[in-house]
């Protein structure tokens, strides 16, 4: 195993969204090509916002997409002490000091700052006094330098410097005693021995800051890479009016695992023109350094194809289970029908989603109730019924267990009735399924089986063809 570390770092305050999920892959590919350690921390220092409904949420989103960590989840709430012991030693040698200016003093000096068309930055009232007041609140503020630049290297946008006149005196303890969360961050990345920070681009703008205290405290500075946001279609950052951004929900919609993690590594990564990978290929292929510099664009088309791969070259067995949640949304128990694997293969062919798949499959569970009469106004009542009765007296004394084999016998009929297949199959296909569109008559007749066939057939020769 490399010393290489990496973390993924999640706040609690909502569901995984589609952008951390691909933040989270990247960091897990880059630990399995290395053989490093990867690393989940829940940063929930926002305790007002911070719910155990989210941390759920997070843990089943990263266990779905099978992006499983060697460490953790830590949690932060769990290290206030420790952070307060950071605190104090910067405190004490001099590289933080408390600061006693109110809200109120604060929001002036902003607003009198921007009226002078200077940055808003504090303006270090506190940063040299001496007459610490026992009985009046304060924060905690990092004495920043004030010379020179803080620059660093990212690994995938390159050189990036501010100059440390723009970085004000961080806060890094409230005046309740709690740590923020830039500190917490440095802490925690320091004492769990973070080698590479991949995360998004919104954080460029917290690393120089994060750099100034690493060298306060004396800790090495881990590389940095800010992968960029991910846009919707309008080219505006992701968010929920283009649709679904929650991992779970594309779950919920049918798409499977496989396909998002493929989707999501291709979003500002490539390797040549590849655009499906397994898993073990995406570990062997991946490389930081050939994630691009621009926003991705979510398209949603391109994530239904990858979907429909999957759903196309899945195992039935293990779509199976997948489909059983998609079933019992629509009231069928998979127990009673068909084996579900048996209903996958005939519908994995065309299907884009379980959901769409589970959609097509409930006339395999539940015989239908009515029938697409524009479909069977296309045939009289007689040839109906003449169809009914020769199909279902072939079948009773049929022998055939395949679909080939049934589609021979349809075929039969065909020849020794002078009709077409689309006279027989199609008005065959409405009585068992009760729509036009369905997989071919051999295998549903295979999957429901020859009585349940017959017994369908025989009452819609009574429904529609009476």
């Amino acid at each position: 195993m490399s010393d290489m570390r990496v973390r993924f770092a999640p706040s609690p305050t909502g569901f995984l969204h589609v952008g951390g999920a691909r933040t989270a892959l990247f960091n897990w590919l880059l630990a399995r090509k290395q053989g490093g350690t990867f690393i989940l921390r829940i940063e929930d220092t926002d305790v007002e916002r911070s719910t155990q409904a989210s941390i759920d949420a997070i843990l089943q989103a990263m266990e779905w997409l099978g992006l499983n960590w060697d460490e953790g989840p830590f949690y932060q709430t769990d290290n206030f002490d420790l952070y307060r012991g950071y605190v104090q030693k910067l405190l004490e040698a001099g590289k933080a000091y408390k600061c006693y200016c109110t809200a109120g003093e604060l929001e002036a000096k902003r607003e009198q700052a921007m009226k002078e068309g200077r940055k808003p930055k504090y303006d270090g009232t506190c940063r040299e006094r001496d007459d610490y007041l026992a009985d009046r609140p304060f924060v905690v503020r990092f004495r920043a330098p004030q010379a020179g630049e803080v620059a660093f290297d990212d690994l995938i946008k390159g050189r990036i410097a501010f100059p440390a006149e723009e970085l004000d005196d961080l806060i890094i303890q409230r005046s309740d005693g709690t740590p923020t969360y830039n500190f917490c961050v440095v802490i925690d990345d320091a004492i769990m021995k973070i080698t590479t920070v991949i995360r998004g681009d919104d954080h460029v703008n917290n690393t120089p800051r994060q750099i100034q205290l690493y060298e306060a405290l004396g800790f090495p500075v881990p590389k940095f890479a800010h992968v960029p946001m991910i846009l919707g279609d309008d080219k505006a950052r992701l968010s929920k009016r283009h649709g679904a951004t929650s991992v779970m929900a594309y779950r919920d919609m049918g798409f499977l695992p496989e396909a998002l993690i493929n989707y999501l590594v291709r979003l500002g990564w490539s390797h040549g023109d590849d655009e499906i990978f397994s898993r073990e290929e995406m570990i062997r292929k991946f490389d930081i350094n050939n994630v691009g510099r621009s926003a991705s664009v979510f398209n949603t088309d391109k994530l239904l194809w990858l979907n429909a791969h999957y759903i196309k070259n899945g195992d039935p067995a293990q779509l199976a289970g997948l489909l059983a949640p998609h079933l019992a949304k629509r009231g069928i128990d998979p127990q009673c029908g068909p084996e579900v694997a048996a209903v996958v293969r005939t519908l994995q062919e065309r299907a884009q989603t379980l959901e769409e798949m589970a959609e097509r499959a409930a006339f395999y569970f539940k015989a239908p109730e009515s029938y697409d009469e524009a479909a069977l106004a296309k045939f009289d009542k007689e040839h109906l019924r003449a169809v009914f009765d020769a199909v279902a007296g072939r079948l009773e004394t049929a022998t055939a267990a395949t679909a080939a084999e049934i589609d021979a016998l349809f075929k039969e009929i065909c020849a020794d009735k002078g009709w077409k297949m689309g006279q027989v199959g199609q008005p065959v296909r409405i009585a068992l399924s009760g729509g036009s569109q369905a997989p071919g008559i051999g295998e549903i007749v295979v999957t429901l089986g020859i009585g349940e066939t017959v017994k369908r057939i025989a009452r819609a020769r009574e429904t529609v063809a009476a």
